[in-house]
């Protein structure tokens, strides 16, 4: 994987920052299976970057911080049984991660009155329901 890591819009992760480490995936197998170190972690410190703006960075530490530890953000890869593939897949995680930890905030719901037309038709079905039912009970039948 080389090359920079597109975030959103022209924020880039550089490569640079990105530490990578590699182990044996675990799982079931036989002879000679597991023994490529194919599992990927990719680790990026996200409270000592440059690359980020710094609004994106503040509000990227505080969303993520039950996932940091010490300032790193770190992200595991290991379906694929190529390391090329786990390492494309964890970059994209990585990349998708800081995305939507750097999203803006949704702007507030403005409340809105229910209109009485919706209120009445629930009241109204609640009342046949209620009838419906009174009327299963089998009293006044003698």
């Amino acid at each position: 994987m080389s090359g920079p890591h597109v975030i959103r819009g022209s924020v880039l992760l550089p490569e640079a920052e990105l530490m990578w480490r590699f182990s044996r995936s675990g799982g079931p197998g036989g002879q000679h299976v597991n023994t490529t170190d194919s599992q990927v972690e990719l680790r990026f410190d996200l409270a000592n970057t440059e690359a980020l703006p710094e609004v994106w960075k503040r509000r990227a530490l505080e969303r993520l911080a039950p996932r940091l530890v010490d300032g790193v953000v770190s992200v595991r890869a290991s379906e694929h049984r190529s390391q090329w593939r786990n390492r494309e897949m964890a970059a994209t995680r990585l990349a998708a991660l800081l995305a939507e930890a750097t999203a803006p905030p949704p702007k507030p719901r403005r409340a809105t009155k229910i209109p009485r037309g919706i209120n009445e038709r629930r009241l109204r079905n609640k009342k046949q329901r209620s009838d419906t039912k009174r009327g299963r009970s089998g009293q006044g039948w003698t």
